[in-house]
């Protein structure tokens, strides 16, 4: 096993998520200035240049699609999975924007999220990269709800530089986390009855004291997911919902709900069973992150290899599985 290879799960940080921000800065352009049908043309030219220019995205999207599609990738198929990747990042210019009266949107499970708001309770909310946060967030936004993107502060750099290409006028609220504060601040913002998003499906360089790493089957090979998200919430008693924003293609989104766990409900004490419980929503999460990926595969967008054996991931817990060799 090559070295290169060994580094890829945790090394995400580093390449794969490099903007090309005159890129970004230039589709804003045109999607303000030509409107949404133009914008999606241009869409195209620059999904086969990624297509041609990114082997290591290419070939990532490929082995992920071959698992979900159950037969080899084709490059049409690869096609419309950069396509439909760069389709959500320019929606998320109208978003970002308040401007999504544009779009059909669409909800499933959302009592999940509206009943505990009605009480005035907040909630963590669990995704992915899967479809489009801002779907989510702009829709929660428009219904009066306050939001907030938890972030760690290695890569806020980074998300906010694209972000600020996106959409410079857009006013979003982040929590870093591991910075000095980040706790008392996320607290505050639940009992104020605010919701928290953050994505948990992938884990950070490093090792940290509240959160281990556990190898998970995911799409038929153990893969490395972080419980730390999930720690998290039963530190602060909250309740768990995932969360997605689907995107179906045209101006279609869905949102959807589902709980994951209630930590707010669990009165015991013992550190053993908080493990468990921990465990068994990372568990869930995995297994509704793999179901919706079957469900709608072209909305997962994490182009890199994301089976990726690292020899320096913390998997020596008791609920880990160790990789295959």
């Amino acid at each position: 096993m090559s070295a290169p290879r060994e580094r890829a799960a945790s090394g995400w940080t580093a390449d794969p998520e490099r903007s090309n921000l005159w890129l970004l800065r230039t589709m804003r352009w045109i999607a303000i200035r030509a409107g949404r049908p133009l914008a999606r043309l241009v869409l195209h030219p620059i999904t086969l240049y990624f297509l041609l220019a990114n082997g290591g995205a290419r070939r990532a999207s490929s082995s992920y699609l071959g698992r979900v599609l159950g037969r080899p990738a084709r490059w049409p198929d690869v096609y419309r999975h950069i396509h439909r990747f760069a389709a959500t990042v320019l929606d998320r210019v109208y978003f970002l924007q308040d401007r999504s009266d544009q779009f059909e949107m669409t909800s499933t499970g959302a009592d999940a999220i509206r009943d505990p708001l009605a009480r005035g309770e907040g909630v963590m909310l669990v995704g992915a990269h899967l479809g489009s946060f801002e779907a989510l967030r702009a829709t929660a936004q428009g219904r009066g709800a306050r939001v907030a993107m938890l972030m760690y502060e290695d890569n806020a750099r980074l998300i906010n530089a694209t972000l600020a290409a996106v959409a410079p006028q857009a006013r979003l609220h982040t929590i870093a986390l591991g910075r000095a504060g980040a706790m008392l601040a996320l607290r505050r913002w639940l009992d104020d009855g605010g919701l928290a998003g953050l994505l948990a499906d992938r884990t950070l360089p490093g090792h940290s004291a509240r959160s281990r790493t556990l190898w998970l089957d995911f799409l038929g090979q153990p893969a490395r997911f972080s419980d730390g998200p999930f720690r998290l919430a039963a530190l602060l008693r909250r309740r768990v919902v995932f969360m997605a924003g689907l995107y179906h293609g045209a101006n279609r989104y869905e949102l959807r709900f589902v709980e994951l766990a209630n930590f707010r409900a669990d009165a015991a004490a013992d550190g053993s069973d908080v493990d468990q419980r921990v465990r068994e929503a990372l568990q869930r999460y995995v297994k509704l992150l793999e179901s919706l990926c079957l469900e709608s595969p072209y909305n997962w967008f994490n182009f890199f290899d994301f089976w990726a054996l690292d020899h320096d991931a913390d998997a020596a817990t008791p609920a880990a599985h160790p990789p295959p060799h």
